[in-house]
């Protein structure tokens, strides 16, 4: 954080002309977030920019949106899971050397606000649970595709599966709000405290296998100095404890 507020300082001092060369004055920069990744992004970007200085805009885009702005210059850092980067990589869109994990969602289940919350405190319960639940629901992307495993694992899924919807837009919990079905399970930094669902607590023992997303910076970004400023943040220990108040675990090597 000293370094950061040392960059401003220097700022300053460029704009008066004392310093002239190799000075980063506040950019605008813009992040396109992942919907499992938002959370964790938009707290970062608050402390990023009272320290930096800079100024940062976090996007949660749909996939025409994040095909549109990945290229065309009006954003920065793009947030997703290995496989969204690495073909953001492919397809000339990212620098491959900047890509980096920077954090770890766990497994979480919810119930409607106000609905009877099952014990899951252990893998027996969590099984009497899902069989208990007249319907269930989970995401298609990366932990829609854990907890299948982990109902693949108990050997449920052909019991489960005439109860099971799988979600194709937006979170499990507005489901959840919706009464489509009794039971969610999705990551739970985007469970945690939203209304019109309650959440009962984290899938547990090995069930609970957390999603990894990464992070880049965009080729055709317009601030990249600032923007691997930006990720260096990302990945620091100053950022871990502002991750696990998103209820997610920063990524350790």
């Amino acid at each position: 954080m000293r370094a950061y507020a040392r960059s401003i300082a220097a700022c300053i001092l460029a704009a008066s002309g004392v310093l002239s060369l190799g000075v980063a004055c506040a950019a605008d920069l813009v992040i396109l977030a992942s919907q499992g990744a938002a959370p964790g992004v938009r707290a970062l970007a608050a402390e990023f920019e009272h320290a930096s200085g800079h100024r940062v805009t976090v996007v949660q885009p749909d996939d025409a949106t994040l095909e549109r702005r990945s290229g065309d210059g009006t954003a920065d850092l793009v947030t997703g899971n290995a496989g969204v980067l690495a073909e953001l990589v492919s397809d000339g869109k990212v620098v491959a050397s900047t890509v980096a994990p920077f954090v770890l969602a766990g497994l979480g289940v919810s119930v409607r606000a106000g609905a009877p919350q099952p014990d899951i405190s252990t893998v027996e319960s969590y099984v009497r649970a899902l069989r208990a639940a007249e319907s269930i629901g989970y995401s298609g992307g990366c932990s829609g595709t854990h907890v299948a495993e982990g109902i693949a694992e108990l050997g449920l899924t052909e019991e489960l599966a005439s109860k099971t919807t799988r979600t194709t837009g937006g979170p499990v919990t507005a489901y959840l709000a919706r009464g489509d079905f009794e039971l969610g399970i999705q990551q739970t930094n985007i469970m945690v405290n939203v209304p019109g669902s309650d959440y009962v607590g984290p899938v547990p023992g090995e069930l609970n296998k957390p999603c990894q997303t990464n992070v880049g910076l965009l080729v055709a970004s317009s601030e990249p100095e600032a923007a691997r400023e930006m990720i260096r943040y990302m990945l620091s220990p100053q950022a871990a404890p502002v991750l696990r108040e998103t209820h997610v675990e920063p990524f350790a090597p």
